[in-house]
């Protein structure tokens, strides 16, 4: 059973995780200057979701400065792989990328694991200061998105 955490953010970094019970892999990342990469995350997984969505395979780009991160989400009917792909430098060498976490789980496994990290972001984000923390907006819209297909 896959889980996945992001714990609150701090001076612009945030703590995630992905454990599955045979790999694990845990990293920093870093607010900029993929400012969107937590909005676009929760719309990729919605989109995912949604078996009527022609749209199968996704990449999403972080990094931590100066590593660079590719989240590559390919669903195939009730079936997602995550692959995450660390670079050493934010040029993306493809020849330099190595594949540091990888996890094949049906979509429903993968959408309630990142929906219990979302919603613990979500519950603590005024305790946390997460609009200070994280030097951006908490991603209302898409997080609202999120928990409605999760209905």
């Amino acid at each position: 059973m896959l889980e996945v955490s992001f714990n609150s953010p701090q001076c612009g970094w945030m703590s995630i995780g992905f454990d599955d019970g045979v790999t694990e892999f845990h990293t920093t990342t870093a607010h900029a200057p993929h400012s969107g990469a937590l909005p676009e995350l929760m719309q990729i997984l919605t989109k995912l979701a949604d078996p009527s969505s022609p749209e199968n395979e996704f990449l999403l780009k972080w990094n931590r400065d100066p590593e660079e991160f590719d989240f590559r989400f390919v669903r195939d009917g009730e079936n997602l792989t995550i692959e995450i792909y660390q670079y050493p430098t934010d040029e993306r060498d493809h020849t330099e990328r190595e594949l540091v976490f990888s996890h094949a789980g049906t979509v429903a496994e993968v959408y309630r694991a990142f929906g219990e990290t979302f919603d613990q972001l979500y519950a603590d984000r005024d305790t946390d200061e997460f609009e200070f923390n994280w030097r951006q907006a908490f991603p209302y819209r898409e997080y609202e998105e999120f928990r409605k297909r999760m209905n």
